[in-house]
């Protein structure tokens, strides 16, 4: 899943977000303009922009991360006093404090117990030069189509890329479904290309490889915001719907494989879809929303150094709140869960750092849990659905995956799985990888961009063994 610390969705993960501004002004200094740092985590330079602009009653700033393809985050509180600059997430307990010196802010970034040095400047960033072995690169060994198609009832048109191979028909066909959040084609994220590289592996294996940009992301149309799980299932589904009209393609060979939440969508479809020859589950979830995020938060926290009491408390907070949500009859207001965070002020107290206040926290944590994607996924027990597919399934994650744990999901799975009558299941747990399927150190999603690997190569070999021996 790809997110935020607190709330760690991703088909991605950003190291800063939102970071914060308003508060009281120096007349005797312009803090206002652009202002670019460079962030150094673990060995890997991440270049930051902040754009400050003053109002009549403060500052209002955005910020840009260029080497995540972040653009005009908002941010939400800043304090700027006697030449002190202070900017802070609070639902992910992020500080970052620095002293106004004429050309420069010099300061520190803190953040789940690490804390590092940060400078910013007016002048630009040098870009890091990132090296992505992987990815391959034109001319390819086979074809490349940029392919456009219908979700209907939706009113959306989804586009994307079809790889065949150079020679030959009546070919079996994997649909990719990315992860959560606003994913491309290539589910591109932290400098990497993970559906190029596997959609390149495969067609050179003699498969068709069909992948798309999200709903309302790149070139596809619709409203990302407003959707959810069964909404991005639909669009899966009319993928289907899509090939089964191409002549190449053997309608009776067509499969999903999702990554994070796209496995949760791919069992989803499979369930109610006859049309679905196979599935594969990349670090998809067997567990309910609510249970895999405290599980993830856990994982993250820990790993990050966040001492255990602090860990134990902040999970109890989260628990509450989820519990909340899962159990009302309906969408939860953003008023309804500011007033229920408000009752938990005291145990909040104990767990924010410095330098961020108790109402800023709840702010944030509330914008993080009032979507209508986080309440639905939340609720989601994908169980129910897994019990239905009985076509061919393979799940795979890695034994150091931090938001898709491998031990409690692949089990859940499995046992779903069995319970439901499927024999056709293959469950594998890879050491060393991590979300991505990256071979790592740590396994924390700061790691991701340091990494050159895209994706384990005994992985995308396995995958397409796998996808073959089904129908040989």
């Amino acid at each position: 899943m790809k997110a935020l610390f607190t709330f760690l969705q991703t088909k991605i993960i950003l190291v800063l977000w939102m970071i914060v501004a308003s508060g009281t002004i120096s007349q005797a200094q312009d803090i206002t303009g652009q202002w670019n740092g460079v962030l150094n985590i673990q060995g890997m330079n991440m270049r930051l922009v902040f754009h400050i602009n003053q109002t009549g009653s403060g500052y209002t700033s955005t910020m840009d991360s260029p080497d995540q393809g972040a653009t005009g985050i908002p941010v939400a509180t800043t304090t700027f006093d006697d030449s002190k600059l202070s900017l802070a997430i609070p639902n992910i307990g992020l500080l970052y404090e620095g002293e106004f010196k004429t050309d420069s802010i010099v300061g520190t970034f803190q953040q789940g117990g690490i804390s590092l040095p940060l400078t910013l400047k007016r002048t630009p960033a040098e870009v890091t030069v990132i090296n992505r072995p992987q990815e391959p690169k034109p001319p390819y060994p086979y074809r490349s189509e940029d392919v456009t198609f219908e979700n209907i009832n939706a009113g959306i048109t989804l586009a994307g890329t079809l790889t065949l191979p150079e020679t030959g028909s009546n070919f079996m066909a994997v649909i990719l479904i990315t992860g959560s959040g606003a994913q491309n084609r290539d589910e591109e994220l932290m400098g990497h290309k993970p559906f190029l590289v596997i959609a390149d592996y495969l067609t050179r294996r003699g498969i068709a490889v069909l992948r798309y940009d999200d709903r309302g992301t790149a070139q596809s149309t619709g409203d990302f915001r407003t959707a959810t799980t069964v909404d991005f299932a639909a669009d899966a589904e009319s993928a289907i719907t899509y090939l089964k009209t191409r002549s190449e393609i053997n309608p009776d060979k067509i499969g999903l494989m999702g990554h994070s939440e796209g496995g949760v969508i791919a069992p989803m479809v499979a369930a109610q879809s006859n049309d679905v020859g196979f599935i594969v589950m990349l670090a998809g979830s067997g567990l309910r929303g609510d249970v895999l995020l405290l599980l993830q938060e856990e994982a993250v926290y820990k790993a990050s150094g966040i001492p255990e009491n602090t860990v134990t408390e902040i999970l109890k907070i989260n628990a509450k709140v989820f519990d909340m949500i899962v159990n009302a009859s309906g969408v939860v207001s953003v008023q309804e869960l500011t007033d229920y965070m408000t009752t938990l002020k005291s145990e909040i107290a104990s767990i924010i750092p410095d330098g961020i206040t108790t109402d800023d926290y709840i702010k944030q944590f509330v914008a993080g849990v009032s979507s209508p994607w986080m309440q639905y996924f939340l609720r989601y027990d994908p169980a129910p659905a897994l019990e239905k597919v009985k076509c061919p399934v393979l799940a795979v994650n890695g034994s150091k995956d931090l938001q898709v744990t491998a031990k409690e999901n692949l089990a859940a799975i499995e046992a779903t799985l069995a319970k439901g009558g499927n024999s056709k299941a293959t469950i594998r747990e890879y050491p060393k990888l991590n979300h991505l399927f990256q071979e790592c150190n740590t396994g924390l999603p700061t790691e991701y961009a340091v990494i050159e690997q895209t994706f384990s190569p005994d992985v995308l070999k396995d995958l397409g063994d796998w996808i073959l021996n089904n129908y040989e």
